[in-house]
């Protein structure tokens, strides 16, 4: 990690190598101005557009959002229909633009759930994703939960090692986000204070950090302060400060 940069807004900052976002309030966000939650869906993914490109600037490597959970298929079918609407746009844009933003984009999650036409749009971002490297990576947690991850690890573990010992390394190679590092920071917007079975298994040690700002309100400035209160943690990792 990085001991030291700037950021835009002038702060010195630890920079983590890895920021994941709980992208929590855009319905509040659409209700309180009286507009449809599809509004503050799509308010929410131009900030998402908006923060991703602002972690590449400052110099991180992966920017991880929680864009639609397991759990979130219980709403009501509109509503979905909007969010997926909003995947489809988002990713033929990543196809687009990829290359020449030098963005990698990475879905994780069971994609088996999603129509046919947004698994061959995934398809093909990662085609582009594996030709490039050393670039910032966006990393879109879509029909994911926690538990649903280590569940589908192990029985990935166990079909292809049947005869093997199952060690933490081990159970981390077999998750969704295998090659990725575990997050330093995560924070969740919206003044909730939970994880909502988001990255169980990779935030055993990141640094939370909680804001009331709604999400598609969220600005690089917010960025800045969640980085500066990341800056003043004492990551021990279980041990102590000498």
């Amino acid at each position: 990690m990085p001991e030291l940069t700037t950021t835009p807004a002038g702060a010195a900052a630890k920079l983590p190598r890895h920021i994941a976002a709980i992208m929590d309030g855009n319905g509040r966000w659409a209700r309180l101005r009286g507009l449809p939650r599809s509004a503050g869906h799509a308010a929410g993914a131009e900030t998402f557009r908006r923060i991703a490109t602002y972690c590449r600037d400052l110099g991180l490597e992966h920017f991880t959002v929680y864009a639609f959970s397991t759990e979130n298929w219980k709403r009501s079918a509109d509503e979905v229909d909007a969010i997926m609407g909003l995947l489809k746009k988002y990713l033929l844009e990543s196809i687009e633009k990829m290359e020449r933003d030098r963005i990698r984009l990475k879905i994780l999650g069971d994609t088996s759930a999603l129509s046919g036409e947004l698994r061959e749009l995934i398809d093909a971002t990662d085609a582009i994703a594996r030709r490039l490297s050393g670039c910032f990576q966006a990393n879109v947690c879509l029909n994911y939960g926690g538990r649903d991850e280590i569940v589908r690890a192990v029985k990935r573990f166990c079909s292809e090692h049947p005869a093997g010992e199952l060690t933490e390394r081990a159970l981390s190679d077999s998750l969704d986000t295998a090659g990725i590092p575990d997050p330093d920071l995560i924070i969740r917007t919206g003044g909730e204070y939970r994880l909502s079975n988001f990255l169980l298994w990779e935030s055993a040690y990141s640094e939370l950090v909680f804001s009331d700002v709604l999400w598609p309100d969220f600005t690089p400035e917010d960025i800045d302060a969640a980085i500066a209160e990341f800056a003043r943690r004492d990551r021990r990792y279980g041990g102590v400060t000498s």
